[in-house]
């Protein structure tokens, strides 16, 4: 076997796998029989409403939750049986910030090494090239109470890189975030990826799945409705234009009929109406050709955010 074939091949192996994985609280059912399979090396993506079931089943991926029924092997180990192993070999980026604001920034990378009885010496070494790697080497003696919130997120993307874990959890990332943070702790997860990691990312962010994800799943009501490449979901569900119209004089009900004519999908969403369409001149030379006064047009490329609304629609579920 060639050496990309050997690439290939261990970029195939899974490293997570869950059948028919349910979690139920009392008679709550949170997860309802979802199937996935998450290959070595690649970011995969959980997408959905509050309320899905993506939290549920993060937790059960990283050992928090027990699962209710059905499989789930994470690093080749059942969770159910070899919890502990599990956890050794999994870092975890939680939603919330729970660094200790009682220790120095690279003390929190010391003490959270010991709980994996690493080596002083491995612990030492390792907080010192991950301080290095998210950018945060002049702050390691810093309080972390003094560090912003992007340097918050990327010292909690280090702590869960301390015991050098085949799997990475990402518990919505960047929420909070300014855009030139989120795109620095972008780059430093791309990196993560090349160097071999696995990535298991939730996000509310739909640019950052489409530039972080290989491949995600949707989640509605506790189950699995799509699953793919962000670029097979777009050309699977929705067409490649959209045009985004916004009307005058309260003629939008007049402009939705001509947009159902000549579109291949028309949503509205308030006061604007959404056409999907794979020839974008042609509809706007038949609304020009109308006389409908149109205040605003935009147009776009359909992106993975027109796909989540398509699929688990417009109004907040919660």
């Amino acid at each position: 076997m060639s050496t990309e074939q050997e690439r290939g091949a261990r970029a195939r192996e899974s490293t997570l796998i869950a059948r028919d994985l349910r979690k139920s609280y009392g008679e709550f059912q949170a997860v309802r029989g979802v199937d996935f399979e998450v290959y070595r090396g690649e970011c995969f993506g959980f997408l959905g409403p509050n309320g899905a079931g993506k939290t549920s089943t993060m937790r059960m991926i990283y050992g928090a939750a027990v699962p209710t029924g059905g499989e789930l092997m994470v690093a080749g180990l059942d969770v159910t049986r070899h919890e502990r192993d599990v956890k050794r070999r999994i870092g975890v980026v939680p939603q919330e910030n729970n660094l200790d604001d009682d220790l120095e920034v690279k003390e929190n990378l010391l003490v959270y090494g010991r709980y994996f009885d690493l080596p002083k010496k491995v612990i030492l070494q390792r907080a010192e090239e991950l301080l290095d790697f998210v950018q945060l080497t002049d702050k390691a003696d810093a309080q972390v109470e003094q560090l912003s919130g992007g340097m918050k997120r990327r010292l909690l993307i280090a702590r869960a890189l301390i015991n050098d874990p085949e799997i990475v959890v990402l518990d919505e990332p960047t929420t909070g975030l300014d855009p030139q943070a989120r795109h620095l702790v972008w780059e430093r997860l791309r990196e993560l990826a090349r160097e071999g990691k696995t990535l298991i990312l939730t996000t509310h962010y739909m640019e950052e799945a489409a530039q972080l994800c290989d491949r995600l799943v949707i989640m509605e009501s506790g189950r699995i409705i799509t699953q793919g490449s962000p670029t097979q979901l777009i050309e699977e569900h929705v067409s490649p234009q959209v045009l985004e119209f916004r009307s005058r004089d309260g003629s939008l009900e007049k402009l939705i009929e001509i947009a159902e004519a000549e579109a291949d999908a028309v949503e509205r969403s308030g006061e604007s109406l959404l056409a999907y369409t794979s020839d974008a001149d042609a509809l706007m030379e038949k609304v020009r050709g109308s006389g409908i006064e149109v205040e605003n047009t935009v147009y776009r490329q359909a992106g993975l955010e027109d796909v989540f609304l398509r699929l688990t629609g417009r109004s907040l579920t919660n």
